[in-house]
């Protein structure tokens, strides 16, 4: 029977954690520079090119890969001739995990759950607690598998009560689209089927901890009907053109995992959750002798990547930029940008609304700013700002109309906006910029200054100050309401149809 350490236990988590925040997985890194050699969309080479030279930086500096350092979720498989010391139940073990590597002094992680979801949603400042599934079986060892996964792909998380009769390819590639780009493909798709609703979502989840092998597959051919099922959606959902940051490209997803389980005559549960361009997971067990010993990925294994701004990227003078020169970007332009912007999101949003409709005066002067969706990485060392890369802008659609009567210029987030934002867009002539979602380290290196201007309670939600030097962003929807997110996946699925003929 095996011994297992409280200590040894928690401090395994807590290493495990603070390893998957700057590490990309082997498998992940060899199949995005895969990616990165057959792409043709010069807009989604660029993406992938800055979540490459991000991944490589962030092994060397042992910074966060994504301002986003995730929700924790651990799958733990309990031997059963296994003992723990002490009397801490397995959920507080983890928890006490995450709160030391959450909160570890060099490479500080950002606290993002919420206490009282439907309530007062109050941060718990230690991104306590974590999803902990326990599962017992035969052996002496505990195999535990530990995730964090970013809200901008949990977010777009879909589950069907298909019928026996239906397709589940057809379902699939009728949600990914509806999925946008919030999710930052290019990354695996997780898919469960069978079982009931929670243990299909359940499946898919668990589903996204396995390794990339789809090339191992095709090499050797589908052996069973999952493993078809994996190769028909691998194939099909790539030629969807969605692409890298939904910019329109080659590939969307690098794998697709499939779990499944018996479930009832009457039903197919079928679930999908997207993992992102930060995939982080680790897997290890422990077994009474110490610490799990985590390797790191081979420095070999990383492609020579090295992401540089464009020779045709624009220089904006943020300081002196008019409507009239946002009004002349066209979408898929490359601009670099120099000046202060303003930062705020969801809570900060939130406030504002608030205060307006109590005719309350704004603590900020957003006129002719831009404002950045995201919420940073606490800085560490000589930082400005942690990793600060930029958060799913759908989700500040509603607000978009009040925002830009306040004098905005425009805004800088994730992924597309939705056709609401697009028309108050196009009415205010205004502009939406994309950044590189899953390049946070990258992108925090061109912020040089930051200061919080209001709501400091709100923590990463708060209001700050940033100033840039040559920010890299693309103008995702130009003054007219144009969005690349329309443009490029449309012309890439047809691209991607006629070449297929």
């Amino acid at each position: 029977m095996a011994l297992i350490k409280t200590q040894d236990f928690i401090e395994s988590v807590a290493d495990a954690l603070q390893y998957i925040s700057y590490y990309h997985p082997e498998d992940y890194i060899q199949a995005l520079a895969a990616a990165y050699e057959k792409e043709a969309s010069p807009a989604a080479k660029d993406a992938i090119a800055q979540i490459l030279t991000n991944s490589r930086m962030c092994a060397e500096g042992k910074r966060p890969l994504c301002q986003d350092t995730g929700i924790v979720v651990a799958f733990i498989k309990v031997g059963m001739q296994v003992r723990f010391e002490g009397d801490m139940t397995l959920e507080e073990m983890v928890n006490e995990g995450v709160r030391r590597a959450y909160l570890h002094p060099d490479n500080m992680l950002r606290a993002s759950i919420v206490n009282d979801p439907a309530g007062a949603r109050k941060n718990t400042r230690d991104n306590t607690p974590a999803i902990t599934h326990v599962e017992m079986v035969a052996g002496d060892t505990v195999d535990i598998q530990i995730a964090a996964k970013g809200g901008g792909s949990e977010n777009k998380s879909k589950l069907a009560m298909l019928n026996p009769n239906e397709s589940i390819v057809d379902w699939v590639l009728e949600v990914v689209p509806e999925m946008g780009a919030g999710w930052c493909p290019p990354g695996m798709l997780g898919i469960g089927i069978g079982g009931s609703a929670e243990k299909a979502m359940l499946l898919a989840k668990e589903s996204l901890m396995a390794p990339i092998d789809i090339q191992e597959l095709q090499a050797r051919g589908a052996q069973n009907r999952i493993e078809e099922l994996r190769l028909e959606l691998y194939e099909k959902v790539n030629q969807l053109g969605i692409g890298a940051q939904g910019l329109g490209g080659l590939t969307t997803v690098l794998d697709v995992k499939i779990l499944d389980y018996p479930t009832h005559a009457a039903s197919l549960p079928v679930a999908i959750i997207p993992n992102c361009a930060a995939t982080r997971h680790v897997h290890f067990t422990l077994d009474g002798s110490g610490v799990a010993e985590l390797t790191p990925p081979n420095p070999d294994v990383y492609p020579d990547v090295h992401w540089a701004p464009s020779p045709q990227a624009k220089r904006v003078n943020l300081e002196t930029v008019t409507r009239a020169e946002t009004q002349t970007w066209k979408t898929g332009d490359t601009l670099l940008l120099t000046g202060k912007i303003l930062t705020g999101r969801d809570a900060a949003h939130k406030r504002i609304q608030t205060m307006l409709a109590k005719g309350e005066p704004l603590p900020v002067d957003f006129t002719n700013k831009f404002i950045y969706y995201v919420g940073p990485v606490d800085a560490v060392r000589d930082e400005a700002v942690g990793p600060a890369g930029p958060t799913t802008a759908t989700r500040m659609d509603s607000y978009t109309d009040m925002m830009l009567n306040t004098g905005l210029l425009g805004s800088i987030g994730k992924a597309e906006r939705g056709e609401e934002a697009l028309v108050e867009i196009a009415k205010h002539k205004s502009v939406y910029l994309m950044a590189v979602g899953g390049a946070a380290y990258l992108v925090s290196k061109a912020i040089k200054k930051s200061r919080v201007l209001a709501f400091e309670e709100l923590g990463m939600e708060a209001i700050y100050e940033f100033e840039v030097v040559d920010m890299p962003v693309t103008v995702a929807v130009s003054a007219d309401g144009e969005s690349v997110h329309q443009t490029g996946p449309a012309q890439w699925k047809k691209s991607i149809a006629l070449h297929a003929v």
